[in-house]
């Protein structure tokens, strides 16, 4: 396989890695209640079970899609200039880790939703459940680690010059968005509030409380 059609892969599940995340956004609008009120985020999760099977079902096509671009990067940045293959090496390693965590977020969720369905949920259990995913989807973790890929595709970027340097300029801007986010977890006092927020690098439920 040559390194043209490499382009071509890496390309196509970098933009399927977009559209689905795109096309998951609107499945996370709507009212949320406190996830500090098990037996409310019980009903919730009950009454919104086929949209939360879909979300997640729509999650494994962006993981493997990340991988993919992650990998497709990785060889055209070494390609471009070997000396630069730690960066690449370190970029997937990245996109290996998100994709790790969020990977057991789906299962927390998952098992939280599942745990609805026989009419008789254990609220301690959906509150442990969501609290767990919230921390992992949008807590400091989510962030550090969006944080670290963003940024090693910008020095990928600038680097090795294998992408247009407006879109390394983009990277540094999410990750030093990805940097403010981590800080504001850690010095936000916590409050029982879930609501929807958009943020860059990442798509999901905001927690406004700190990890």
């Amino acid at each position: 396989m040559n390194d043209a059609r490499i382009a071509r892969i890496t390309g196509a599940f970098g933009l399927a890695c977009v559209a689905l995340s795109v096309g998951q956004f609107p499945l996370w609008l709507g009212d949320y209640p406190s996830f500090y009120d098990g037996s409310g985020f019980a009903r919730h999760l009950f009454a919104i079970k086929n949209i939360a099977f879909n979300r997640i079902l729509m999650d494994q096509g962006i993981y493997v899609s990340m991988l993919v671009f992650a990998a497709g990067l990785r060889h055209l940045i070494r390609q471009a200039r070997s000396d630069t293959e730690w960066i690449g090496t370190l970029l997937f390693g990245a996109a290996l880790g998100w994709v790790a965590v969020t990977v057991v977020a789906d299962g927390l969720e998952g098992g939280a939703v599942l745990d609805t369905l026989n009419g008789n949920a254990d609220p301690s259990a959906v509150r442990a459940l969501i609290a767990g995913t919230l921390l992992i989807y949008n807590g400091s973790i989510a962030f550090a680690i969006t944080g670290l890929f963003l940024a090693s595709a910008a020095w990928a970027t600038f680097d090795s010059g294998v992408l247009p340097r407006w879109t390394g300029w983009i990277a540094v801007a999410a990750a030093v968005l990805c940097v403010a986010s981590v800080l504001r977890c850690m010095a936000v006092p916590s409050t029982p509030q879930v609501s929807i927020t958009p943020v860059v690098g990442d798509r999901r439920l905001q927690r406004t409380s700190r990890r």
